[in-house]
């Protein structure tokens, strides 16, 4: 049982690793928005692989992960090449790189099946569950030989990061200032596409094609979500992807199922909790924001509805609806309106209904000299841009219509009123 928990352990370290080393290549991709070529690097270094094995390299060796790593230089490349020289936008050119390579290594591991030990379906979903069992002595230990190249690579991209902090943050965020500032853009971009080639391959063989574009796009998609610091997101990043392998991992133990295929999917519900939870940008706070702008629409409407009534010394209407009932129940308990019934605007609720009110004329007296639009036509513009006029929008068109203090319907704009 202790050989088995050994095992697991490893396993769970090297894919953790992994994680880290594609998490941290894969944050700057996904802010300088080149996410495809984690995808492309990460399928195009088939033919190499395949070319390395067939001159005798064995899976997992350094002839192999030299092949690689040069079939993952030809691909971006070529994705320059296509660029610069066919006028090729860079998703475009990646796109058909890596599809041509990938498919390429396809074609020869099929055709050469007989002559060497690759499996295509570890190319696409790696053997992790293996990886414990290739190891490397390393101070009298047995290590995962996947391990240690994981290791090395993260250990590399991080001193790398840290050691050029300023020239990759500016170059990932304003390359043509950066270039002005006399930055060498350049080799910034040359470094990071070595980090995300060395990450890929280190990978590769441990995890799959599949897995690797997981790692490298989602946590930091994910990380970006909620947060806008690079050296948060980075981190945050990173977190992601390790908590979702061992998350993942451990699913798959208990399930039966292919590890590799579990942590994408853990992964997947991580960027899906993100998209939910992200304050501002998430799908609940832009979903609460809307509703709370919409029950700030309806609580205004009920107080110039009020202020209206009044002025007209007509009765307060009645709410027609739950959202109308909700308005006017928080008015109420707000001190907007007064408690007896029929309700009727307080000092504090008439001045803030006298702004709306004002808001809406001043709009339609607006509209009315600088638009031909009929009288009857100039009520639901300005009921919805009362809403949103600010004071100083409102000083503006008062200034602007100096000479009258009515609306084009002969009612008179109300004066503005302080706040407080």
């Amino acid at each position: 049982m202790e050989g088995l928990d050994s095992i697991h352990a490893w396993t769970i370290a090297t894919v953790s690793t992994v994680a880290a080393a594609c998490a941290l290549a894969g944050s700057f991709l996904v802010v300088r928005r080149m996410s495809l070529l984690g995808d492309a690097i990460s399928h195009a270094v088939l033919p190499g692989i395949v070319l390395a094995v067939l001159a005798g390299g064995r899976p997992g060796g350094p002839a192999v992960f030299a092949g690689a790593v040069v079939a993952a230089l030809v691909t971006a490349g070529i994705t320059d090449l296509l660029r610069s020289r066919a006028g090729l936008a860079e998703d475009a050119g990646a796109g058909v790189a890596f599809t041509t390579l990938f498919a390429l290594g396809v074609v020869l591991v099929t055709a050469l099946a007989s002559r060497i030990d690759l499996d295509p379906g570890c190319v696409l979903y790696g053997i992790l569950e293996l990886v414990a069992f290739d190891t490397v002595p390393v101070l009298g230990l047995e290590v995962p030989r996947a391990l240690l190249s994981a290791a090395v690579v993260l250990a590399l991209s991080a001193a790398a990061v840290v050691l050029f902090w300023k020239e990759v943050v500016f170059t990932s965020f304003d390359p043509d200032a950066a270039r002005a500032a006399g930055l060498p853009v350049a080799a910034v971009s040359t470094g990071l596409l070595a980090a995300t080639t060395l990450a890929t391959v280190a990978s590769f063989e441990a995890v799959g094609a599949v897995l690797v574009v997981a790692l490298l796009v989602v946590p930091p998609a994910a990380a970006e979500l909620l947060t806008r610091r690079l050296a948060r997101m980075i981190a945050l990043a990173m977190t992601l992807a390790v908590a979702g392998s061992v998350v993942g991992y451990l699913a798959a133990r208990h399930l039966g199922t292919n590890a590799g295929g579990m942590i994408a999917v853990v992964l997947g519900l991580e960027y899906l909790a993100a998209a939910l939870a992200a304050p501002g940008e998430g799908i609940v706070a832009r979903l609460v924001a809307r509703a709370t702008l919409r029950f700030r629409v309806v609580r205004e409407d009920r107080l110039a509805a009020a202020w209206r009534a009044e002025e007209e010394g007509k009765a307060h209407l009645p709410p027609r609806t739950l959202v109308d009932r909700a308005a006017e129940a928080w008015l109420v308990s707000n001190g907007l309106l007064s408690r007896e019934r029929p309700h009727r605007l307080t000092a504090t609720g008439r001045r803030e209904a006298s702004l709306v009110v004002r808001s809406h004329r001043l709009w339609e007296a607006w509209l009315g000299r600088h638009v031909a639009i009929p009288l009857d036509h100039l009520h639901p513009p300005a009921e919805w841009i009362e809403h949103h006029l600010g004071a100083g929008v409102r000083g503006r068109i008062a200034a602007e219509l100096a000479e009258g203090k009515d609306d084009p319907h002969g009612r008179s704009i109300p004066p503005e009123a302080p706040h407080g």
